[in-house]
Formats: structure tokens, sequence, C-alpha cells
């Protein structure tokens, strides 16, 4: 045997053994931080609300965990769902925008970018509104902006503070104008439900971009943001072209954001219902708190998730 048959037999024979030592361990028992690539195991980390206890990164998450982790368990009344988009401009690039949407709802089995409901945060009645960055990037269309339109107000009717968990690209592209006008007529409901001297809390995660920004995003009466999160209008590579400069590193990250006034406080996912339920009293004294059920016949319409008392993704 050659010298170099010995080495592929050895480099074979390490293949091997990799691969039978990757099988003996289960997949998705553990998760690798994209950070600073410390292994957690999976359970613990769901538990930490997707946070690596390492160096504190926080993992991207979608709108079922949003509300296992902000939402009283049993208490979640899922609104506006039986709003669906559709093709109004007949878009088509690479691929009809109708199969677009088909596709994105049968992947997420979400109808669109968005979850709204009611339901209790720590024992306080609020309204809650969930963007899903899944679904075409988040991007906030037609029934994106009615659909968090009809919860503003609607917690307005019920005397409800609004919180609205914003991740987006920003203004859907493929509707056109018709994406555009979301950023009037949400900013619109906000001042209604201002005028009736009721709370608004837009949490921005990551990342919050776009006319979500230039909207909703930044008209909360306390805006909240979580730690590292991309948080801007245009992209970075755009205003780097148009000033023909480089940006800082945390150029539009929610530390920066933090320093120059544009955010209030940047909050730890594990920390953030603690601290809304503290801001809701705060500014809501008379609110009572409430052991809420849904009622009967309404179960349909209830829940689009099971919401248990642990915070495991579902």
């Amino acid at each position: 045997m050659s010298l170099f048959d010995w080495f592929a037999d050895r480099r074979k024979l390490n293949s091997i053994g990799q691969k039978q030592q990757e099988r003996e361990i289960a997949e998705g028992l553990w998760t690798k931080c994209e950070s600073c690539g410390v292994l957690t195991y999976t359970k613990d980390l769901a538990a930490n609300h997707m946070v690596c206890p390492e160096c504190g990164h926080h993992g991207r998450i979608f709108s079922d965990e949003r509300i296992q982790q902000l939402i009283d368990a049993g208490t979640w009344q899922a609104l506006n769902r039986q709003l669906r988009p559709t093709d109004p401009l007949g878009f088509c690039d690479r691929k009809a925008y109708r199969d677009r949407l088909s596709d994105y709802q049968q992947k997420t089995q979400l109808n669109d970018a968005v979850q709204t409901g009611f339901g209790d945060l720590d024992g306080l009645p609020i309204a809650l509104g969930v963007m899903d960055f899944r679904f075409m990037g988040g991007s906030m269309g037609s029934v994106v902006g009615e659909t968090l339109t009809r919860l503003i107000e609607q917690g307005t009717a019920a005397e409800r503070p609004v919180i609205i968990v914003c991740a987006s690209g920003g203004a859907r592209m493929q509707e056109g104008m018709l994406s555009l006008m979301q950023m009037a007529k949400i900013s619109g409901a906000l001042q209604r439900h201002r005028q009736a001297q009721l709370l608004y809390i837009p949490i921005l995660t990551h990342p919050t971009t776009g006319g979500v920004t230039a909207s909703f995003a930044m008209l909360g009466d306390i805006i909240l943001a979580e730690p590292k999160a991309t948080i801007g209008f245009a992209g970075r590579r755009v205003i780097e072209q148009t000033l023909r400069q480089k940006l800082p590193e945390d150029f539009q990250s929610a530390e920066d954001l933090l320093s120059h006034g544009f955010v209030d406080a940047i909050v730890p996912r594990p920390q953030l219902k603690g601290l809304l339920g503290q801001l809701i009293r705060l500014h809501h004294p008379s609110l009572k708190r409430t052991h809420h059920q849904v009622p009967q016949g309404q179960e349909s319409d209830a829940v689009a998730l099971e919401i248990s008392g642990s915070n495991e993704p579902s």
C-alpha cells in the first residue's frame, strides 16, 4: 500500500466516523448560535425565548412564538382572520404574484404577513398585532394594512392598549400605490386611538425597515426595540451609494437609534412581557386585571395555535 492510499483510507474512515457521530445526535436536539457558534439544548433555548445564553444573540422567531411569549395562556382571541390578499394589479415578475401568495400561505399557514387579536398580558387586556417575516419578508400590502387598521380601531372601541410587534422589509411592491396607502390609513387609526387617550407601543424587531418604519413603527407613545435589531428606511447599500461614503458598522442598529433618540428603550426578549405589563399599569392605572375566557361559539375564531403555559415553540 502506498503512502497516498494509506492517507486516503484514513480520511475515509474519519468521514464515516463523523457521519455515525452525527446520526447519534437527534435532529433538532441542539441549536447552534448564529453569532458565537455555541451549541445550546434547543428546549433550554426555547425556554429563554430563543436568546443565546452565552452571547445574548436574539434568534429570529415568528408570530406564533411571539403570541405565546406575550399573551397569557388561554386568553388569545384571533381577529380579522377572514381577510385574504388578492392580486389587484395583476402583477407578474418572474412568477405571478397570485402564485407567490398561494405558496407562502401553504408554507406559513397564514393568510398574510400579520396576526392580530385580543388577549391578556400579565392579566391586562390588550390588542396585539404581530408581523411575520416568513410571509414575503413581512411586507405590508393592502391586507396587512387593513388588518392592523381594524385591530387599532377594535382596540380603541374596547378601550385597550395596542401593541404591534414590527418585523418587515417595508411596503409590498407587488401592490404599488395600494400598498403605500396603508401607511396613511394605519397612521390615521393611531391618531384616533391617541385622541381617545389610549396607549400604543410598537416593538421594533429585526428587521424593521421601509414604509413600516416610516409610519406606525415610529408613532408609538413609547418605542421599544430588541437588541441588535436593524431599523431604518432605505437600505444600507442604497445610502452608501448615494452618499458615496462608508457608513459606521452600527448604523441602523437599535443601539444607534437609541443614542439618537429614535428609540426609547432596548429590551431583551425575556424581559419584554414584564416591562410591557409595567408600562400598561403606569399609563392605565384604572385598567383592571382580567381572567378572560373566549366566549362560547367563538372557539373557531379563537386561536390559530394552542397556547400552552410553556415557552416551547409549537
